[in-house]
């Protein structure tokens, strides 16, 4: 395809720092992105909110400045699609005005009402067995006790707040209520839904809503989209004073899009069956495509629709990884209080490559547990909490630095040591040579603001053990999948033709020096969830 012929997607990646708006080729390269923050309203007892005009007005002020960058003409951007935070709720009037704030993916006052729908007689790590087994079998997972999914947050609301539940025409996921706000259509995609837990996904090819769950966990099947479609579907033209506020033409198409899981697995080149990648931003994931349905309820690892028509992806999520570095910057070294509040906040996280890079592999034993705001898997633990373990004098705060960055590769591989087992016997079925001695995920592609440091890179290679690719722009997969999503859609490229044009800035090997020092303080993070989980439950709950 010539340059005059190229063609481009409006690519938004709505995350829970902000939005970032990107122009992005259908071939998948990024012309030019911006990114505007927006605030996160946290509560005590466990509320997490954000405003979902803060979202839309850093998304038009984003994508205005990369459509009038002129970089690409207008008429070559033929289509949108948002990449959303997943697992969030926003309650909306007929008209598309949202009653209250958003209610986000940490939200954990849900939790009271998830022990009252798993309340029986007999029970299994808390849930009732007879209701578990059922939403596993039907929806491939189930709400967790944790209070962070959607019926959660709805069960919350209905008590807390019945008159907004009253008010509530149709409770919409972040990636739909964008796509309402875009289109003026109230719909949702088969990956969108998926967290609610309320619909079947046993025959891919046949979601629906499954009126069962829905008695169980009583609420109204009507404030819930009846418009479900797969991700690369187009949702319509924009609306046209959205078009006219952009400057985008009025025919532009949105494709629905999908969730941020989905996306960044697609975004990161892993999208043939059993290739893996990590993503590491706010949160951490280990993903890859697969096909059929199957769960580990005991460590929160299941298999839901993908972006990708007719297949599923394996899911699970570890809710703190960068974030902890963002809770060092803005919690304690550069603190908003009235006594830093003038001061300048440098780019920190180079400053931390540079002082992570000078000490030995280990913090000299040394271990951070990044469980800032619990942990969903391996273990569904919303009590659990963070902390420095083996502190010493004769520590400094480099010690501490490279500690978080060692952290958060171990609980990488404490749940990387899942995902392997859950797809061995199946990927061993399919690849005919292999057996149970090789490697499951010998390669595991890197993206996500995490994966631009080069530091951290390495240090996951060598605490997994496992080659890991540094995918070029890490920090646009979740804008580069969104483009890839509506370059699909739209019939500009076919899946197989994505790893293709995936670009790698670094690959990192594992360094065999420092398999004993981390091979032991693997073995002593996990170590230290075993012995602490009870005095976190009896502080924390």
């Amino acid at each position: 395809m010539s340059d005059l012929d190229q063609k481009y997607i409006l690519a938004i990646d709505h995350g829970t720092g902000g939005p970032k708006c990107a122009i992005v080729s259908t071939q998948g390269e990024v012309i030019d992105w911006a990114f505007q923050e927006v605030p996160l309203h946290v509560e005590k007892g466990g509320g997490v909110e954000q405003d979902p005009d803060d979202w839309w007005n850093a998304i038009l002020k984003t994508a205005k400045q990369v459509i009038n960058s002129g970089k690409v003409s207008v008429d070559d951007i033929v289509g949108v699609c948002n990449s959303s935070q997943w697992s969030g709720t926003v309650a909306l009037d007929k008209n598309g005005n949202h009653l209250m704030n958003a209610i986000i993916w940490m939200d954990t006052r849900g939790a009271p009402y998830m022990k009252k729908l798993h309340k029986s007689l007999i029970q299994i790590s808390g849930y009732s067995l007879r209701k578990i087994l059922k939403f596993v079998k039907v929806t491939g997972g189930g709400p967790t006790l944790s209070g962070k999914d959607p019926l959660g947050h709805i069960l919350w609301l209905k008590d807390k707040k019945p008159d907004i539940y009253d008010a509530t025409f149709m409770f919409l996921e972040p990636q739909d209520y964008i796509n309402m706000k875009l289109t003026g259509k109230f719909a949702a995609s088969y990956a969108s839904i998926q967290m609610h837990f309320i619909t079947d996904i046993r025959d891919i090819n046949n979601i629906k809503y499954y009126d069962k769950l829905m008695k169980w966990a009583k609420v109204d099947r009507s404030k819930f989209p009846t418009d479900l479609r797969w991700s690369t579907d187009i949702l319509g033209p924009l609306k046209d004073e959205v078009a006219s506020e952009l400057g985008l033409n009025k025919e532009t198409k949105v494709i629905i899009g999908a969730p941020d899981l989905h996306a960044a697995t697609i975004g990161s080149g892993a999208v043939r069956d059993y290739e893996g990648h990590i993503y590491i931003g706010t949160s951490d994931w280990v993903l890859c495509h697969i096909p059929y349905k199957k769960t580990d309820i005991f460590h929160n690892i299941g298999s839901f629709p993908a972006a990708i028509k007719g297949k599923y992806f394996l899911v699970n999520e570890q809710e703190i990884a960068g974030g902890a570095l963002s809770f060092l910057r803005d919690k304690i070294l550069y603190h908003k209080d009235e006594l830093l509040k003038e001061e300048q906040v440098p780019d920190v996280y180079k400053i931390f490559d540079k002082i992570v890079e000078k000490v030995p592999a280990g913090s000299n034993n040394l271990i951070f547990t990044p469980w800032l705001i619990g942990e969903r898997a391996p273990v569904d633990d919303h009590a659990v909490r963070g902390g420095f373990y083996n502190l010493s004098l004769e520590m400094s705060r480099e010690h501490l630095i490279r500690a978080i960055f060692e952290g958060v590769a171990y609980n990488v591989r404490w749940l990387h040591t899942y995902v392997e087992k859950f797809i061995q016997k199946r990927k061993i079925k399919a690849n005919p040579g292999m057996s149970k001695k090789d490697v499951v995920m010998p390669e595991l592609n890197i993206i996500g603001g995490g994966g631009s440091s080069n530091v951290w890179c390495q240090i996951f290679a060598d605490v997994l053990n496992r080659t890991i690719k540094q995918v070029k722009d890490p920090i646009q997969a979740n804008a580069r999948g969104a483009a890839f999503i509506a370059s699909v859609g739209l019939g500009y490229l076919t899946w197989d033709q994505i790893p293709d044009l995936i670009q790698f800035s670094n690959v990192f090997t594992p360094n065999p020096e420092n398999r004993e020092v981390y091979d032991k303080l693997f073995k002593e993070f996990t170590n230290i969830y075993k012995i602490m989980k009870k005095t976190h439950k009896r502080l924390n709950t």
